[in-house]
């Protein structure tokens, strides 16, 4: 649970740790403003994927479903700054479907949180394969780190791929080739 009280406190101290004045004009409610944007934006940390992925429909088909092109924003854990991208999600249905928001539904409930980009990748597919119980699923994540591209080596337009593999992806090659045929890469 996000305490509003603490994250103003800890900004005041950050703002005054940088040097600067918290009662001038354009900071005196900056703290309230941070913590406001940290309960949106770290929202994920209290939600259970579950939620979206427990109301299922029946098919007879057990066919590939693909949702590409989610956008999602995260947080690295390591320096507090964004990383973003687009997720990709493939499963093999075993006779039931979610509705396709709730896949981007899942994304979100992982992004909004303090993150590794691998872990976020492995959490989906793993929330995939307990809710839905596909017979597999495969995750794929590209994403621009901040924390590469304005402070370190600074390499703006870099991406990191991760991708996580369950069920028939993981012993089913075909499949993964489909998945990126699928996706055009």
């Amino acid at each position: 649970m996000i305490d509003h009280e603490k994250i103003e406190q800890a900004v005041r101290l950050l703002l005054e740790g940088m040097g600067e004045d918290v009662t001038r004009e354009g900071l005196k409610d900056t703290p309230d403003r941070i913590a406001r944007m940290y309960e949106e934006i770290y929202g994920g940390m209290d939600e259970d994927a579950g939620v979206h992925l427990a109301k299922t429909f029946t098919v007879d088909s057990s066919e590939m479903v693909i949702e590409k092109d989610i956008t999602f924003y995260s947080t690295c854990e390591h320096h507090l700054l964004p990383f973003y991208g687009k997720a990709h999600i493939a499963y093999i249905p075993d006779g039931k479907v979610v509705g396709l928001s709730k896949l981007a539904r899942t994304v979100e409930v992982f992004a909004r949180r303090l993150q590794l980009q691998e872990q976020l990748t492995g959490q989906i597919a793993d929330a995939l394969m307990q809710y839905m119980c596909p017979k597999g699923a495969m995750v794929m994540v590209e994403a621009e780190h901040m924390c590469m591209t304005m402070r370190g080596i600074k390499k703006p337009g870099s991406q990191t791929v991760t991708i996580a593999r369950r069920g028939v992806f993981e012993t089913d090659p075909t499949l993964e080739e489909r998945f990126f045929r699928m996706l055009g890469k």
